[in-house]
């Protein structure tokens, strides 16, 4: 069985978990909330296993005041497919499948209806690393080429979407520099 929960994403000096909508939760060993590799310049993403707080849409727009940064959060189910959703300080927002081919059966539409959106996706999403400071010089059909690939597990193209999106790549804590 894959991973089903949360992976949010945005840029804070300090944890993201430690955000007030997140009610004092804490990362724990039994895999509740966990963090991921860091990227540089504070960006970091975090995983919750069955233990978010709210409503995704809430959740997000209380990191982005918290933080005063974009964010995103990309609800995971069974490492299959994900939705993800991101919000900049301008309140702009924007969404995309990820592994459509199982999106489109578990939302009940057509597999065409939901590619025909793909390129918009990828400009709204792109837009949104720019307002970030990410991803000049980063063609909306390299988002587009992610946003349609059907790698085996949600949340490796997720991270593969942030990096093809022009954020630094995440770093091992624990590898020597």
């Amino acid at each position: 069985m894959g991973f089903s929960g949360e992976l949010v994403f945005g840029r804070s000096e300090r944890p993201l978990i430690e955000a007030p909508v997140f009610g004092g939760a804490q990362e724990d060993d039994e895999g509740g909330i966990t963090a991921c590799w860091p990227r540089p310049g504070g960006w970091q993403t975090w995983q919750f296993h069955g233990t978010f707080p709210g409503r995704p849409e809430d959740v997000l727009r209380a990191v982005v005041e918290w933080t005063g940064a974009p964010a995103c959060v990309a609800l995971v189910h069974d490492s299959d497919v994900a939705l993800v959703s991101g919000l900049g300080p301008g309140g702009d927002m924007w969404d995309a499948w990820l592994n459509l081919e199982i999106a489109a059966g578990m939302v009940d539409r057509p597999l065409s209806e939901m590619d025909a959106a793909v390129p918009d996706d990828a400009r709204r999403a792109l837009d949104w690393a720019r307002s970030a400071g990410v991803g000049d010089g980063v063609a909306a059909t390299a988002i587009e080429e992610i946003l349609r690939s059907d790698e085996t597990f949600a949340e490796e193209v997720f991270a593969n979407l942030l990096d093809r999106l022009g954020f630094p790549e995440a770093v091992d804590p624990e590898a020597e520099g």
